[in-house]
């Protein structure tokens, strides 16, 4: 199952049934104020700063990703996947 994970900010329960339905498992963290929560909170999402902090490296090192220059998703995908490649190689050899 493929999962997207996001900020506060796309709490929208149109589009988590949306996403739902296209079979992508939506990891979106609640807002303080969504109401009363019962029992102890489960983390399910990562951090907002992990997010937020891929984005801003993409941005930083990859504007073609972060403005979105692609037409054809393929392509969109294809730089994507290589610029996320780029950044793990570089996290992992230093």
């Amino acid at each position: 199952m493929k999962r997207i994970a996001t900020d506060k900010g796309y709490v929208w329960h149109e589009l988590e049934a949306y996403l739902r339905k296209k079979g992508i498992q939506p990891q979106i963290p609640r807002k303080k104020n969504a109401g009363p929560k019962l029992g102890r909170p489960v983390q399910k999402t990562s951090p907002r700063f992990q997010v937020e902090r891929t984005f801003s490296w993409m941005q930083r090192k990859f504007g073609r990703i972060a403005v979105r220059w692609e037409r054809i998703p393929q392509c969109f995908e294809a730089f994507l996947s290589l610029a996320i490649t780029v950044l793990w190689l570089q996290r992992l050899l230093g």
